[in-house]
């Protein structure tokens, strides 16, 4: 038995007999000190209680089997004792079951940091198997952890983070705004530039959450490549913005004006030039977008010989072949490809500075020029459609050289082949006379044209042959019945004589013409009217004739001039013939355009058109002014207001207007003595198709000195501006006649206002 433990019992049996012969709270205090003792000096349970049931024995305080009970005395000392023997356990019980408790715990804690540790590396292996991209990022944006696959989609992997704003994956040249984290949206697709250089597209998702430590904000998200998703769809955006803009040209030139410019813009590139052969005998045809070398920005430049080798070997190339120059380079220059089947277009287009073209590029490119070259085929299929339909045109239609005195106007309502079933023709007749015919076909396009060309070679034979107009119509009744579409076609046929004066005109169903004499409102000729063609038999068609004033105006036009959906037919008449009250100080074709112009709906007109203007020729011009310098510009005002009324244009009319002024200055200043008095007499004359005008004086003309000076040129202006001048001095004075032949008016068949 060790020293402590004998030193414990005895106090332990002096503690316990001094309790049980007098209990109190101390002696109780006193066993619970020694149960801490205990504890302290290592005292084991077991041996506490041994010594205590043995101190009772020693006392005779312990009933064994088949003993007496004890008497009164001996079970108060025994109830004690077993007081005395629970206060000092309590003291170890205390410490026991809070071992027990610390030792639960312990394991309590050891137990879940070894569940920690394995749960942190589940979620360190299920964040690398993830194929997306992961990242953890801090409330102020910056990236504190990611996974592997996050590198390889940026470049950027776990080793070196964190991450702050701005990430270093930022793409600085795209102008797309990066969202905030979780703020702005959490969902968005982003452009990156990757660690090795290249832009690639991201989509990120991201969520928040509180981080249960410090209940600061996190975000955790994923990344995933979608370049080629947004590749794909920024081709078919550019494919279709292309397609879009080029849809509506109709001609080579428009394609290629708004395609070039599209086109380049699309693949970001700094210049795009198209060369086209008409043949091999002349040069091409440059369609420029963008500056050429040299820094120009102009469009159909002259390029340098280099790209014009260049581009005249790449027509030569296969068709739909695309190549990259310079040929076999890291990096390119630009590319070239033929343009269209035919092999004589050739495109080149060149990059701001040399770049890599990967597959995308490829792809994009070959889409852009294919939509390219197959809407510059259409537009040439197109011209040719157009160049077909108009030959026709210009064959059925009319003339496209016109007396002088006439303009036409001519607009279908189904542009842009400008072909249609109205038409109108004049014909110069073998007395002098001048054949007028206005039709309108029923129905529109190509085959009311066809109609149209039938019956117009039909009125033209007839006019030739002699036929006056209700001759001409009762005799196109029987050719209308045989043409497919004819019946119910309207005409209006006139022969017209500008010496007499006289219109005949007969009219089958058409609108009246409009005749309107100088400064007088215009009226309709109602005359002479029956029923359209080959609609009922008409043995007798009637035939009207009246008279047209010097300087008067007559206008024959088809329906579609004047039928308007909610507008009284009538309030059109009125418009024309209020329009021609002044007409008789305009030229023809402002005549046509001014009624066309007053006349026109906001939306265009709905059906085809076709109108005469006719002038007839104005009275003489008879101008007497005394021989006077400051005449002279009431001379020329004149003049030029009887010029413009004989239909004469207006530079033949400048020219013959200059000629008249030399003329009277050379009365004025050579056949007068500066003292004298006199007349200077201008008559101006419309005769067949010529304007003659005839300056008179009575005086004396001074010779010309040999050496004229500055002046003395006067003579040799008139030769240069009339085409005959003659000079008759006589006893009385000097006659200059001056003739100059009006010309044919030029039209052609498919011209538009």
């Amino acid at each position: 038995m060790s020293a402590v433990l004998a030193a414990f019992r005895e106090a332990y049996a002096n503690a316990l007999r001094l309790h049980m012969d007098s209990p109190t709270q101390n002696t109780l205090a006193e066993g619970y000190e020694l149960g801490r003792r205990a504890l302290v000096e290592g005292v084991s349970i077991l041996d506490l209680t041994e010594h205590h049931f043995r101190l009772l024995d020693e006392q005779g305080l312990i009933a064994g089997p088949g003993a007496q009970q004890l008497d009164g005395d001996a079970a108060q000392r025994a109830q004690a004792a077993l007081e005395f023997l629970l206060q000092t356990l309590a003291a170890l019980d205390v410490a026991t079951r809070g071992f027990l408790d610390s030792t639960r715990s312990y394991e309590l804690q050891r137990l879940r940091a070894e569940d920690l540790e394995g749960r942190d590396a589940f979620r360190t292996a299920l964040v690398e198997s993830l194929q997306d991209g992961f990242f953890v990022a801090a409330d102020d944006g910056t990236i504190t952890e990611v996974n592997s696959a996050f590198g390889a989609l940026t470049g950027y992997g776990p080793d070196s983070v964190p991450y702050p704003l701005p990430h270093p994956w930022t793409d600085d040249e795209s102008s797309t705004h990066y969202p905030a984290l979780g703020t702005e949206a959490a969902r968005f697709v982003m452009p990156a530039r990757h660690r090795d250089g290249r832009r690639v597209w991201l989509a990120v998702s991201t969520s928040s959450l509180r981080n249960p430590e410090d209940d600061e904000r996190l975000f955790v998200g994923t990344i995933r490549d979608v370049t080629a998703e947004h590749d794909a769809q920024a081709r078919d955006q550019a494919v279709s913005l292309l397609a879009t803009a080029v849809g509506a040209a109709t001609t080579v030139a428009e394609v290629l004006s708004v395609g070039l410019e599209e086109l380049r813009r699309a693949i970001g590139a700094e210049t795009a030039v198209v060369s086209m052969w008409a043949n091999r005998q002349t040069a091409p045809e440059l369609y420029v977008s963008g500056p050429v070398a040299g820094g120009d920005a102009v469009s159909r430049q002259v390029i340098d010989a280099r790209a014009r080798a260049l581009l005249d070997r790449t027509r030569m190339r296969p068709h739909r072949a695309m190549f990259a120059i310079p040929e076999g380079a890291a990096s390119s220059e630009g590319i070239v490809a033929p343009l269209g089947e035919t092999g004589d277009a050739a495109l080149w287009v060149r990059f701001a500075a040399p770049r890599a073209i990967s597959s995308g590029d490829w792809a994009l490119f070959s889409l852009l020029v294919g939509h390219l070259s197959l809407a510059v085929q259409r537009a040439r299929n197109f011209d040719q459609a157009r160049s077909t339909s108009l030959t026709l045109q210009r064959a059925m239609l009319g003339p496209l050289e016109l007396p002088p005195g006439f303009a036409v106007h001519y607009e279908p309502a189904l542009p842009p082949l400008e072909i249609g079933g109205d038409w109108y023709d004049v014909v110069q007749l073998r007395d002098g006379t001048l054949g007028i015919v206005v039709g309108d076909c029923v129905g529109r396009g190509l085959s009311a044209a066809v109609v149209m060309g039938q019956l117009r070679t039909a009125a033209q034979a007839l006019l030739l042959r002699g036929a006056g107009p209700a001759q001409l119509l009762a005799e196109l009744d029987a050719v209308a019945a045989r043409i497919p579409g004819a019946m119910c076609t309207t005409v209006c046929a006139a022969i017209l004589d500008p010496a007499r004066g006289l219109l005949r005109y007969s009219s089958a169903g058409h609108m009246p013409p409009v005749l309107a004499s100088p400064g007088q409102t215009g009226r309709l000729l109602e005359g002479g009217r029956a029923v359209p063609l080959a609609t009922f038999d008409t043995p007798n068609r009637p035939e009207a004739t009246t008279a047209i004033e010097p300087g008067s105006t007559l206008v024959l036009f088809t329906d579609g001039l004047v039928e308007q959906r909610g507008i009284d037919i009538d309030i059109r008449f009125d418009q024309i013939a209020d329009e021609l009250s002044g007409a008789a100080t305009h030229l023809p074709r402002e005549v046509a355009d001014a009624v066309l112009s007053r006349l026109r709906p906001e939306a265009g007109y709905d059906d085809d058109i076709a109108m005469v203007v006719y002038r007839q020729p104005p009275q003489p011009l008879h101008l007497d002014i005394p021989a006077e310098p400051a005449r002279l510009s009431g001379v020329r005002r004149a003049l030029t207001s009887w010029l413009s009324a004989a239909a004469v244009g207006h530079d033949l009319a400048a020219d013959l207007v200059a000629a008249a002024n030399e003329a009277c200055t050379n009365s004025i200043e050579h056949a007068y003595a500066p003292d004298a008095s006199g007349h200077v007499t201008l008559t101006a004359t419309h005769v067949r198709g010529a304007v003659c005008l005839e300056i008179i004086d009575t005086g004396t003309w001074r010779p010309q000195p040999e050496d004229p000076g500055t002046r003395g040129r006067g003579l040799s202006m008139m030769r240069a501006l009339a085409d005959d001048v003659e000079i008759e001095h006589t006893e009385t004075g000097t006659r200059v006649r001056m003739t100059a032949k009006l010309p044919l008016v030029t039209f052609s068949a498919a011209s538009r206002v």
